[in-house]
């Protein structure tokens, strides 16, 4: 089953997008903030991570960073409520940038396509 790292710090982002993904038959796991989020990135070593930009603490371009370096390979999506950031350099490390709606589908297609078959 592949892992999905969720990085958010919205609790109700958190419980819709768990509940999607898990019925599309992923293992979620999820984390409130930056820092968290880096922690399980090294010890739950997941698939594919889902990260929000604007956080308290740690930001998501600080976060994609610091995993990149990690894990050049690890597929990210960038997801915002603001498309303006789409336009930052910093974005561009992300394999994806989605604006947060109610419609998923654009989500869950980026995530499919991202990790194969």
């Amino acid at each position: 089953m592949k892992k999905i790292l969720l990085v958010d710090d919205e609790p109700s982002i958190q419980i819709v997008y768990r509940e999607e993904f898990e019925d599309e038959g992923y293992q979620v796991l999820s984390a409130l903030s930056g820092e968290e989020g880096l922690k399980k990135f090294e010890f739950e070593q997941p698939d594919i991570v889902i990260l929000d930009i604007l956080m308290s603490g740690m930001n998501g371009i600080e976060v994609l960073r610091q995993m990149k370096m990690q894990r050049a390979d690890i597929p990210v999506i960038l997801s915002s409520a603001f498309q303006e950031f789409q336009r930052d350099i910093s974005s561009w490390a992300s394999e994806e940038y989605i604006v947060k709606s109610g419609n998923l589908d654009g989500l869950k297609k980026a995530v499919k396509r991202l990790l194969g078959p």
